[in-house]
């Protein structure tokens, strides 16, 4: 039980800058109904964010969980020299293709109004892609607090940037007009400064971990490299199928809309709007992993080693749970706050969170089963698995946008993560059977799903935010109190243990 408590205490050095940057771009997009009455305004930044992760899957070849894979086997300063090397000349050469196409990119995304977002999301992913080892590194060398420190510097820099461009100068200056910071407020810009931003959070980054870089020997082992790439080019394939899961409703919903392209746009706000209120299990999930993923390869080989990996997926689904009765059960206090601000535009489709909510479950039970393949080298079936939820989620989105708009993107998003996770515990269960709480799992999961429908049905018939609030507090007691009955043998042996 004390590598659980060592795991949990990480996933909350890692959790911290990864629940502020999320919270960050959350508070951001709370803001933006201050600043932006529209919705449709927002289009054009959601599309960017968009492409995003698909760029760093490739910028990132797999290189970060193969660092992890073969850090016990290989040289350290070897493996980190050549994997460094090789993702700086990547990157270079990567760029220097995006520049070449972007005017074919910009007109894809429709951002004709704004080709300069193109060349910032550039700069963005070039410094991200380059620092990716660099906090490998640090995450393998169990430094969870410079990691944390890095990754908060960087969020206040985006914070500030953000806020200072686009909420406090423009202000400043409609009331002194006659200021020099009205360069500043450049219409052209616009919600461009959430770019901005990044690119120079980015940037710090990019600074911070200077020491990491220095570490870089001149030694490129062809060998190792060879090796790597064979291990790490199907995770290409998962982590691009992963993107398409998890992006491509917001990347497509404007050609597959049946809409004029200025309706199209405001139902892509609001649904990127309602997409981030899901946003807490993704924390949940991103924390994690950072801290996941070096601790499953450690554990590889130890005694009990299945044991631990089924105790961790337990506590992992409670905690998604518990996220869960936080969304949904909360969900009529983030309607009464765009209410309050005079902007029911924003309310819309807030009725699909709970799908989404449950469906990043899923997700996060699949990232937690998928440790079988990586452990077993066996990445080809990581491969088909993730290649089988891309269709799933191509085909749902094609036939689902058109007829039921973001109603059908979010179906499509559950069925393809319940479709991945069943499958892949089916297939680790065969190959690397591990000996996890499967009834307990399931009864926690409709446990929570029972709460929320009766929570609904409440307040249907009585629908005051007040009561909501109350029964939200309650049912999560109740659900509490359930954990520390089933779990208490567990909790007790976590408090008694030192980590």
């Amino acid at each position: 039980m004390s590598e659980i408590k060592k795991l949990a205490g990480q996933t909350l050095w890692y959790g911290i800058p990864t629940i502020a940057n999320r919270f960050l771009g959350y508070l951001m997009n709370l803001s933006l109904p201050l600043f932006f009455a529209q919705p449709a305004v927002t289009a054009d930044l959601t599309q960017i964010y968009a492409i995003i992760p698909f760029l760093n899957v490739l910028f990132t070849y797999g290189l970060e969980t193969a660092y992890f894979r073969f850090s016990k086997e290989e040289d350290p300063k070897k493996l980190y020299s050549t994997l460094s090397i090789s993702l700086i000349g990547s990157t270079l050469l990567f760029t220097a293709i995006l520049y070449y196409f972007s005017a074919s990119i910009t007109r894809f995304a429709h951002l004709e109004a704004h080709p300069e977002y193109i060349n910032w999301m550039i700069g963005i992913i070039f410094f991200d892609a380059i620092s990716t080892l660099a906090f490998a590194k640090l995450r393998q060398d169990n430094r969870p607090k410079k990691y944390a420190i890095v990754r908060l510097s960087s969020v206040l820099v985006n914070m500030v940037a953000v806020f200072l461009f686009i909420g406090y100068i423009p202000n400043y200056v409609q009331q002194n007009p006659a200021s020099s910071l009205v360069f500043f407020t450049n219409k052209n810009i616009g919600i461009g400064y959430y770019l901005i931003g990044n690119m120079a959070g980015s940037l710090l980054t990019f600074i911070l971990l200077f020491k990491e870089f220095k570490q870089i020997q001149f030694y490129f082992s062809k060998v190792i490299w060879i090796k790597i790439m064979h291990y790490s080019y199907p995770l290409i394939i998962v982590g691009m199928g992963g993107m398409i899961n998890d992006m491509l409703s917001r990347l497509i919903y404007q050609h597959v809309v049946d809409l004029p392209q200025e309706a199209a746009k405001h139902e892509l706000g609001i649904f990127s709007n309602i997409y981030r209120l899901a946003v807490l299990i993704t924390i949940l999930i991103q924390a994690f992993r950072m801290a996941a993923e070096p601790f499953f390869f450690r554990q590889k080989g130890a005694e009990n080693a299945q044991k631990t990996y089924a105790r961790v997926m337990k506590f992992f689904v409670i905690a998604c749970c518990y996220m869960f009765l936080f969304i949904s059960l909360f969900i009529e206090v983030f309607a009464w706050f765009f209410e309050a601000i005079n902007k029911p535009l924003w309310v819309q489709g807030l009725n699909i969170v709970p799908m989404l909510a449950l469906g990043n479950i899923f997700l996060g039970i699949y990232y937690n089963l998928s440790i079988w393949y990586k452990l077993t080298d066996k990445n080809n079936y990581g491969a088909a698995i993730t290649i089988a939820g891309a269709i799933i989620t191509i085909g749902l989105n094609i036939l689902l946008i058109p007829t039921y708009h973001y109603l059908g993107a979010a179906i499509a998003t559950f069925f393809c993560y319940f479709f991945m996770m069943m499958v892949s515990y089916y297939l680790g269960q065969r190959y690397y059977p591990v000996p996890y709480a499967t009834k307990k799992i399931i009864a926690y999961m409709v446990v929570v799903c029972l709460l929320y429908a009766l929570h609904k049905t409440v307040l249907y018939f009585l629908p005051h935010l007040w009561l909501g609030i109350v029964l939200g507090i309650i049912f999560i007691g109740v659900f509490s109190m359930l954990v520390a009955w089933a779990e208490k043998k567990e909790l007790q042996a976590l408090r008694r243990k030192p980590i």
